[in-house]
């Protein structure tokens, strides 16, 4: 049976709200009573959030809360909240205060003695490595790297030998650049799933080596928002997409990626990557078996 006393809107409580990563239908109906009942909804994007809420008929007061007015605005709002008004906390999209500006204000209200409680719901970096087909028992959240080329170089030096999978966030205008970086730390022949609008019309998954992502992006323009899986090292090397396909045929390899949305030629040079040999030898091969 339902909790019906944890359904209840308590005075004095932050709500963290998870809310769609791009489905609206992902809205849960737990999530649309909060949204509904607190006394005011604190924002990563107004803008955005009013647009949500305005799908399903929601009006609440709004105030803005994000990474560039937090140290002002969460002392404010924990206030609120001490006087007795309840809270729900949002980000664009997805679970507020993880990789988010959020969780200053969960630590605030928590040291305040301010009472905190989740409503769950989506999260693209759980739903990406969900569907990545690498090993989920154990692995690390990175969120986006830093833009910074010393930390980042910093950062990925840390992951080197990290065994976990991994899971980034990346915007489609920094792809190449941050997939340049990981064939330098990792290899070309790490596997990596490239998740792109999740939950969206145009979701797409993208399962193949960071060479293999390399070849396919020189031909194709990154478009949407990324999350990129990366299998860990040697003790998850058995989990990795690249190993298995090289015990395929040529052909047989090459049409794996065709079947990924590869176009012909771009799956050619991905698995002729994968199998060390020049693009041009693996298509000479390619015709002689036809």
């Amino acid at each position: 049976m339902l909790n019906e006393e944890k359904n209840r809107i308590v005075g004095g409580t932050l709500y963290l709200v998870a809310t769609p990563i791009g489905n609206l239908a992902d809205l849960s109906e737990r999530a649309k009573k909060t949204l509904a009942e607190v006394d005011f909804i604190a924002a990563e994007d107004t803008r955005n959030t009013a647009k949500l809420l305005s799908a399903f008929g929601i009006t609440r007061p709004l105030v803005s809360y994000h990474d560039h007015n937090r140290r002002e605005r969460g002392p404010q709002l924990v206030e609120r909240l001490r006087a007795g008004e309840s809270c729900a906390l949002v980000t664009d999209a997805g679970t507020p205060a993880i990789s988010d500006p959020g969780e200053d204000l969960v630590a605030l209200a928590a040291q305040s003695g301010v009472p905190v409680t989740s409503v769950p719901g989506c999260c693209a970096g759980i739903t990406a490595l969900a569907l990545s087909g690498l090993a989920t028992a154990r692995f690390c959240f990175e969120g986006f790297l830093p833009r910074d080329k010393k930390e980042q170089r910093e950062r990925l030096e840390l992951l080197k030998n990290e065994t976990r999978t991994m899971i980034f966030h990346e915007a489609p205008h920094r792809l190449r650049e941050t997939l340049a970086t990981f064939v330098k730390t990792f290899g070309e022949e790490r596997g990596i799933a490239l998740c792109r609008e999740l939950t969206k019309r145009n979701e797409e998954i993208l399962r193949v080596s960071v060479g293999g992502a390399i070849a396919h992006y020189k031909e194709t323009e990154p478009r949407g928002e990324y999350v990129l899986v990366v299998a860990g090292g040697d003790g998850q090397a058995e989990s990795t997409p690249a190993s298995p396909l090289l015990s395929l045929s040529p052909e047989e390899h090459v049409a794996y990626y065709e079947k990924q949305g590869m176009a012909r030629m771009n799956a050619i040079k991905a698995a002729a990557k994968e199998r060390g040999m020049q693009k041009n030898e693996l298509y000479r091969i390619l015709h002689q078996e036809k």
